[in-house]
């Protein structure tokens, strides 16, 4: 028995034997108040008011449920009948372990003890442990195997050589429960392997047919959906959300599968889309008959991690998604709604469940609810868990293709060649090809840098007044010396910028008439003009243009929206707008500007802004959106440079072309920015006194109090996972010697208007720092006279620009600045 063999088998008899213990799914009971989980750990009933109130701070936060769309469970409507009947409370969030990176599938107790699993011993337990927790958080709990499944044939007829059979089983209770599923089985002796998928993706399984497949269907989706009563069959026995009950649905399909002498019992694949990727995905995670799995486009829930669904990522996050289909999840996951770092498990926790088998995690770099970055996070941590296993190579893919939601022949054909790879019936291997290879240690290797933090003085903390000799600043021009020496440490961390030429941009409006990204095949959707809100294009010209190019930056497109009765005096020069420039947060996949709706749509905002008589620039950031494809060899292109170091040029660039814009008024552009957004146009701003204000959401916490004891991602965020400044990364555990921090970056931009938005409930930030960076840059605002112009709002949210802020920073604009 060769190696591989060996650990696998060791782990599936000790899974085996831990499946047996109390703990088990199988086990649950119903206390009368929601499902209580042996071994969980039991909330202390002092802690009761703390936890009422964590409730009302939740509900607050929450929006409505679209009970339309299915309810939270059979015996509630929704999340507040749930909450009435159950008497559930949030967990006390202060005692929880913080887990601000995805949980670590080969630790055990982690946040607490933090094992590293050495042994197959070892990984069986973490399995039980995941199995249990996603129950308990995600998916709810779900019955044993019937023992009384019965199969009725509905029908068989024969398609050419194909013989189509639809057959009904019934199972539990009084055999209530039924599942609907066809068969597509093709000319010969057999055994097949089985392609499976729901009963929406017919067309899915008619193309695996031809490849020599079963293709099996099941009643287990919107379109047909046998599922929806198992939640009145076993209410107040188990609690299994809408997703999970089709997932349970599937497994009672291949328990009759496996009765059937045509079908290869060891090769049983399943694929899903959407909704149904997330569904197939917890299937095989739950059930290891299935030998492979495609979660294709699952989005939220499938193979987006809810640590990178959040809203500064522009996906649908557990709010969101949990209100809007209050069916899906189990409704103990919306207590984690902006606390997504306390939630003990993710979705590469599932991904982990199907170690070894095969597990393919597709997507579109581009699609509205995807997040093609934080799926490589999920794909890198669960490839580790496969290499420990010992797995074959390439048993583990990851396949972004280009495009929207949807997908094409071209897409399923890939699945199947994935299933006959791991099945044995083909050597062509997937392809896992990383648009976000970065990593530090790669980048020390590339660009050779070298750091010794401890040659940097401890910094406990910073009296801007003071200058390095220990002399007291008196005078602004005392200060501009200083700031004059903060620029140059901002401009080290930065990285050595390139040599450039200037791009003047377009000058004047009908230059800026020009084709968009469409023009080369973007596929997101941008804010189009309506009736009160115009749109000019800043694009690059083109071989053939008979114009010269309107863009901005290195070859760079924008949209420019504007008050659309300023349009004549735009055309004619006379003009002069205040302009906005608009810095997007950390959405990998659209830039820019996503779409999800609900409080994530930003269109009424950015119309608001217009309304005021703002022009407003919005463009894609390095890395993100159509630049996804720019940013992955970056670091090979300028080892010396950083990304922050790109988005900071990019708004400079920007800067220069609008500054050069004879409709535009020079004096007054300003900058705002969410999350990443607002991080870059601080450093921005810093750097370049053409920025006449700035206003930042979410944007910093100070970096030398953001250590591990905060349970934030810290500093390690820019230098090691998303790649921002990887010089930062040295002075990971040496966080006190980091030469510069966000005092001096906004102090830096005194004396012009500075608006710091930062929630108090922020995971990303501990809103007493960011308060204290406040108080320590007033000093110099008080040098030049104006304390009032650095102002901060402190609301009581969690990490998003919700409609609240947004209306604060149109009243800041009215009353600070501009119209």
């Amino acid at each position: 028995m060769n190696t591989v063999i060996r650990r696998l088998f060791l782990v599936n008899a000790l899974i085996w034997i831990v499946s047996l213990a109390p703990a088990s799914a199988q086990a649950v009971k119903n206390s009368g108040h929601g499902m209580a989980i042996p071994g969980l750990i039991l909330q202390d009933a002092s802690d009761t008011d703390k936890r009422k109130e964590f409730l009302e701070e939740i509900l607050k936060l929450l929006p409505r449920d679209l009970t339309n769309n299915g309810h939270v469970s059979f015996l509630d409507k929704a999340f507040k009948d749930w909450l009435a009947r159950t008497g559930e409370l949030p967990p006390d969030f202060d005692k929880m372990p913080s887990i601000p990176y995805l949980p670590n599938p080969l630790i055990l107790d982690e946040g607490r003890k933090n094992i590293p699993i050495s042994s197959m011993k070892q990984w069986a337990e973490k399995r039980r442990w995941m199995k249990r927790d996603l129950q308990y958080y995600i998916t709810g709990t779900f019955p044993p195997v019937p023992e009384n499944l019965q199969a009725k044939v509905l029908s068989e007829k024969r398609d050419g050589d194909v013989t189509i059979r639809q057959v009904e089983l019934t199972f539990g209770p009084d055999g209530k429960a039924k599942m609907t599923l066809e068969l597509m089985i093709p000319v010969g002796k057999g055994p097949f392997p089985t392609f499976m998928t729901q009963w929406e993706h017919k067309e899915w399984a008619q193309i695996a047919v031809r490849r020599g497949y079963i293709g099996c269907i099941y009643a287990g989706c919107d379109l047909k959906d046998d599922t929806e009563n198992y939640s009145e069959i076993w209410a107040g026995k188990y609690d299994f959300s809408r997703l999970m009950r089709r997932a349970y649905g599937a497994s009672r399909v291949i328990d009759y599968l496996l009765t059937l002498p045509l079908i290869n019992k060891k090769q049983i694949g399943i694929a899903g889309h959407s909704r149904n990727g997330k569904q197939s995905l917890w299937a095989a995670a739950f059930d290891e008959r299935i030998g492979a799995v495609i979660s294709s486009s699952g989005g939220t829930g499938g193979e987006v991690p809810f640590r990178y669904s959040r809203h500064k990522y522009g996906c649908e996050d557990i709010a969101l998604l949990s209100c809007a289909q209050p069916s899906w999840f189990h409704p103990r996951l919306r207590f984690f709604t902006g606390r997504e770092n306390k939630l003990p498990v993710d979705q590469n926790l599932f991904m982990a469940l199907v170690a070894p088998r095969g597990l393919m995690l597709s997507s579109s770099r581009r699609e509205s609810d995807g997040n093609p970055w934080g799926i490589e996070q999920a794909y890198d941590s669960t490839l580790k868990v496969y290499k420990f296993l010992g797995a074959l190579p390439n048993y583990v893919s990851m396949r972004l293709r280009d495009g929207k939601h949807g997908t094409s022949t071209r897409d399923i054909e890939d699945y199947v060649d994935f299933f006959d790879y791991i099945f044995g019936r083909s050597n062509h291997k997937p392809v896992n090809e990383q648009l976000y290879s970065y990593s530090f240690e790669q980048w020390t290797r590339i660009s050779g840098e070298k750091i010794n933090p401890v040659n940097y003085p401890v910094r406990e903390g910073s009296d801007l007044l003071i200058e390095s000799g220990g002399k007291n600043i008196h005078s602004i021009k005392e200060w501009i010396d200083k700031k004059t020496q903060i620029q140059k440490t901002l401009m080290w961390i930065l990285g050595d910028e390139p040599p450039k030429v200037a791009n003047p941009g377009p000058l004047n409006f009908k230059n800026s008439e020009n084709r968009g990204e469409d023009y080369y095949g973007n596929f997101i959707a941008r804010p189009e003009a309506t009736l009160r809100m115009g749109r000019v294009n800043l694009s690059p010209g083109s071989p053939g243009d008979s114009k010269p190019g309107s863009g901005f930056g290195d070859f760079l497109y924008g949209y420019l929206y504007y008050p659309k009765q300023q349009e004549e005096k735009m055309r004619d020069g006379t003009a002069k707008l205040p302009v906005i420039i608009y810095l997007h947060k950390y959405d990998y996949s659209q830039g820019f500007f996503d779409n999800q709706g609900l409080d994530h749509d930003k269109l009424p905002f950015i119309e608001a802004l217009v309304d005021q008589g703002y022009a407003v620039l919005m463009y894609d950031m390095t890395g993100f959106g159509n630049r996804i494809e720019e940013g992955t060899r970056f670091y090979q292109r300028y080892p010396h440079w950083s990304k922050m170091g790109k988005c900071v040029t990019d708004l400079e660039g920007a800067v220069d072309a609008l500054e050069n814009l004879n409709f535009i008024d020079s004096t007054r552009i300003s900058v705002l920015g969410y999350s990443l957004g607002a991080t870059v146009g601080l450093y921005g701003a810093a750097l370049d006194n053409r920025i006449a204000s700035v206003v930042s959401v979410c944007g910093f916490t100070p970096m030398r109090t953001d250590t591990r004891e905060k349970g934030t991602e810290g500093i390690k965020a820019y230098s090691h996972l998303n790649g921002l400044l990887p010089k930062l990364g040295f002075f990971v555990g040496h966080e006190n010697r980091i030469p510069y921090d966000f005092d001096e970056i906004l102090a830096a931009v005194a004396p012009r208007p500075l608006l710091v938005i930062a929630p108090v409930l922020d995971e990303d930030a501990t809103v007493q720092d960011v308060s204290s960076c406040i108080t320590q840059a007033k000093g110099v605002y008080q040098l030049y006279g104006v304390p009032k112009n650095i102002q901060m709002d402190t609301p009581s949210d969690y990490n998003r620009f919700s409609e609240v802020m947004q209306k604060k920073v149109l009243q800041w604009f009215k009353n600070n600045y501009g119209q």
